[in-house]
């Protein structure tokens, strides 16, 4: 597992001229309303991060006078500790569970400014090699499965998969491997099936003619909200309208996203290291368009059903809205 490393960023405040960029019919509110012009933004490459990369692309920071720096990171873990001190401003496509987790721990004062990706058909795979003796559910019971973090988003949902279907989690053993590392793993046997998400699923069968068993985005995980946007509560305090505008930019861009899958494959190949042809192939998540306080409930309530939190997060106070 990687360390938590993140290279210390520094954020600079522009004076900026006012900005009058029109965008989808909505005037932009122009830098000189923000208390921070410009921001800088840790971002995954995975697929729950388009809308950051389509905001840029299509111009919607411009629009509303916000100057974003989007720098990548490979773990939502790797970028907490630079979000905590104030290296950079928030993080696209975070898992939620581990921010919950640093949430509830006190580690983090969180805030979610916009849903990243939810759960939908195809976006996680269970993976395994052509010649596997794995055909189904009940064939993992005492084999080992590789997953991106240890008692995270992946686990927790492979385990409903697992209950629903009379398995008993505590028979799978779950292995620590990094996305882009599961195939050279999987290839070596040195694991029985890897639990991935897309792009890495699409990859990794298209390498390995990889066998999917199972589809971890159906029931009954279809729908779970994964991944979002998060920021501090001291940010959202001290620069409340520049929290705003980087919020209409990227619920703009999730209705992109949401819409039209060709936004989403246009920005892959730039932050996800994708060619356009796998791009078109790929599962892609669901991209609410706005908070899902249901759906976080409903992940809070698994957390603590699965011992990854203690009590349900009190969610309205973790949702920021201006």
């Amino acid at each position: 597992m990687r360390r938590n490393r993140f290279p210390a960023v520094a954020v600079t405040c522009l004076l900026a001229s006012f900005l009058t960029a029109a965008c989808g019919g909505t005037k932009s509110t122009g830098s000189a309303t923000l208390e921070k012009s410009t921001i800088t933004v840790a971002s995954l490459p995975l697929l729950d991060a388009a809308a950051v990369h389509i905001a840029q692309d299509q111009k919607f920071f411009a629009a509303e006078g916000l100057t974003v720096k989007i720098e990548p990171v490979a773990q939502s873990l790797a970028a907490l500790p630079a979000l905590k001190n104030g290296q950079v401003d928030a993080i696209a496509g975070a898992n939620y569970v581990t921010f919950l987790q640093a949430y509830r721990q006190g580690t983090l004062k969180l805030k979610i400014i916009a849903d990243a990706a939810a759960v939908a058909p195809g976006f996680m795979q269970l993976l395994v090699l052509p010649d596997s003796p794995i055909r189904q559910v009940s064939d993992l019971a005492g084999k080992t499965v590789a997953v991106n973090l240890l008692n995270n988003v992946q686990s927790l949902t492979f385990n409903e998969i697992l209950k629903a279907n009379h398995v008993d989690p505590a028979t799978v053993k779950y292995r620590a491997v990094q996305f882009p590392l599961m195939d050279k793993t999987l290839a070596n046997h040195d694991v029985d099936a890897v639990h991935t998400a897309e792009p890495f699923g699409t990859v990794i069968q298209s390498k390995l003619k990889a066998r999917m068993v199972i589809d971890g985005g159906a029931a009954p995980n279809a729908g779970l909200p994964v991944s979002g946007y998060v920021t501090t509560d001291d940010f959202v305090t001290r620069y409340p309208k520049t929290a705003a505008a980087f919020q209409r930019a990227l619920e703009k861009a999730q209705a992109l996203a949401a819409g039209d899958r060709k936004q989403v494959e246009r920005v892959l190949p730039g932050y996800a290291k994708v060619d356009a042809a796998t791009a078109a192939k790929l599962d892609l998540p669901a991209y609410p368009t706005a908070v899902d306080p249901a759906g976080l409930q409903r992940l809070s309530d698994l957390m603590v059903q699965q011992g990854l939190l203690k009590t349900p997060i009190d969610v309205p106070s973790v949702i920021w809205r201006p």
